[in-house]
């Protein structure tokens, strides 16, 4: 196949088509490689961008990855910036361009589509506004850089990724932000509960979050500000927007010449990454893909993913070992002031999205490394698994909140055991590094493992925590924590008796309702569950991931 390709065509660089254009000179020295870019950079690191506006990245030149002078002299890539590729001509193999007021065509054996994903802008009243801003390329950032001082009101409507990003680093540098998001949740991609303490988090670093808000249009502020109109009618006022309200792939080209799309605009590829014509590959934001765990059709703008599709399109290009995109899981990670949540795969919400219902879940909150270390921070994991008898105890996903140190290693881990096709028993028997400084001889990855694989066992009898809320009258909380822990907080209602006195004070308990034991973290109410069991109590549950999770997630 590589011998009757002489000359490939990448049109868009960044993520996707920088991996593609240099991976594709690492393996071939003789094909000719022409990288365009309708921006001025070919390769930036757009994710840093955020950070660069609130001065945690000093340096704009440290954003751009691999700059022109590199591609053109160390990987021999002809990189023309400033020029738009407008159309595609299947017919003749070649690419319409358009540089200034020129326009040429430029022909290829194979092609490469990396044009990504642009923002969604909704056609409000007063859009226009040149105080309205998005955050695509780093000229972009650089008009936004010159609001960014002490006192200024900015106002980001989404609380996405970007929304969320851009909010706690200029909020650092002194702007007063807030978040305007239609769900009654930031970070959507992630169940609520597990959002609960980073919107907290946010609110107590002073964000204003104005949830199940709808903005409607724009109007002139006094002084040269904006006002943002609500469907509330409330009117926020502010030096500067940023619109972070999701994105779309950019995908004229392939429309226009006839490649086939799936139904929310992403470029359909296989599994080499191919669209529907051979010639043409895709990578990146602007593609179509599978879904690693439920197998259905996503778009996932993530920079690893456009990566990975980018060395995959070349590799198949030149038919070299065999190499497929297995599909995306969507692993994430953001940092907020004092918190960071991490998921991978499947959320719950997306689960009951598409009808799935043979799954079961378990928390545990836990620390990032041993207690008796100095240092240690708390999270919370939540893991979502298999109950089905064909895939009984695969992994479906798993999110993570809490203090910062650790949560990334541990969602890598189970992102890797989604990868894997494990299940919640691997997860207990998992070999993972330990120092007290780093973590626990019981990692927090092997404590969810026990939880979930005692649940599909029967030995851990658990009810979730909105099922106990919304049903109060039918349970008997029993709280089995010390006298100080009991009184320092509990449920309304609970019976408290302290685990060590619990085989003695059985026949107190009542018999009419199922009784719900519960503790801190779930570990001595599940110990409380087994005892009541094996002293002939049946109808008893342990509250899953005890007060703690209340207290975080459920309050």
């Amino acid at each position: 196949m590589s011998s009757l390709i002489h000359k490939v065509v990448v049109v868009g660089g960044v993520a996707g088509g920088a991996s593609a254009a240099t991976r594709l000179r690492r393996i071939c020295e003789k094909v000719s490689i022409v990288l365009f870019e309708k921006g001025k950079n070919p390769s930036f690191a757009n994710c840093g961008m955020p950070y660069f506006l609130g001065g945690q990245i000093a340096s704009r030149d440290s954003l751009i990855v691999t700059g022109v002078d590199t591609l053109k002299k160390r990987y021999n890539i002809d990189v023309r910036v400033e020029t738009e590729v407008i159309k595609i001509d299947r017919a003749n193999k070649q690419v319409i361009c358009k540089a200034k007021e020129s326009e040429y065509s430029e022909n290829y054996d194979k092609l490469v589509l990396s044009t990504g994903a642009e923002p969604i802008i909704p056609p409000w009243e007063g859009i226009n506004n040149p105080l309205i801003h998005i955050l695509r390329s780093l000229e972009d950032m650089d008009k936004i850089k010159q609001h960014i001082v002490p006192g200024k009101k900015g106002v980001i409507i989404g609380g996405g990724f970007i929304g969320c990003e851009v909010a706690e680093a200029i909020t650092h540098a002194g702007v007063n932000v807030s978040i305007i998001e239609l769900l009654d949740q930031i970070m959507p991609p992630m169940d609520k509960e597990m959002v609960q303490p980073l919107m907290e988090d946010y609110k107590a670093s002073g964000v204003n979050l104005l949830l199940k808000e709808k903005c409607v249009k724009f109007g002139e502020g006094e002084n040269g500000t904006v006002n943002v109109h609500l469907e509330s009618g409330k009117v926020v006022n502010a030096d500067f927007v940023l619109l972070s309200v999701g994105v779309k792939p950019e995908n004229k080209l392939a429309v226009e010449s006839g490649l086939k799309v799936g139904p929310r605009g992403g470029i359909v590829i296989n599994e080499n990454c191919q669209t529907s014509d051979p010639d043409i590959y895709a990578c990146g934001d602007n593609t179509e893909i599978e879904d690693f765990v439920l197998k259905n059709r996503t778009q996932i703008p993530l920079a690893g993913i456009a990566n990975r599709q980018g060395r995959i399109a070349v590799n198949h290009m030149f038919g070299k070992t065999p190499d497929s995109f297995r599909g995306a899981q969507g692993t994430s990670i953001m940092g907020g002031f004092n918190y960071t949540i991490a998921g991978t795969g499947a959320s719950e919400k997306s689960l009951q999205r598409v009808g799935y219902t043979t799954y079961e879940k378990v928390y545990t909150p836990v620390n990032d490394h041993a207690g008796y270390y100095p240092g240690a921070k708390r999270m919370i994991l939540k893991l979502i698994f298999d109950t089905s008898k064909e895939n009984y105890g695969k992994i479906l996903g798993a999110q993570i909140v809490g203090e910062h140190n650790g949560i990334a290693n541990r969602i890598n881990a189970i992102a890797m055991a989604i990868q894997g096709g494990m299940t919640v028993f691997d997860l207990e028997e998992s070999e993972l590094a330990y120092s007290p400084q780093y973590g626990s001889a019981k990692d927090p990855v092997n404590m969810i493992g026990f939880i979930a694989s005692g649940l599909l066992r029967g030995e851990q009898r658990m009810v979730h925590i909105p099922e106990v809320l919304a049903n109060r009258d039918q349970y008997a909380l029993v709280d089995v924590r010390t006298p100080r822990e009991f009184q320092s907080g509990h449920f309304e209602g609970a019976i408290h008796i302290p685990i060590e006195q619990l085989r003695e004070k059985i026949s107190e308990l009542p018999k009419d309702k199922t009784i719900v034991t519960y503790c801190k973290i779930g570990m001595r109410g599940y110990m409380a569950q087994r005892i009541l069991n094996e002293n002939g109590l049946e109808n008893v549950k342990n509250l899953a991931g005890g007060f703690e999770t209340f207290e975080k997630l459920f309050k």
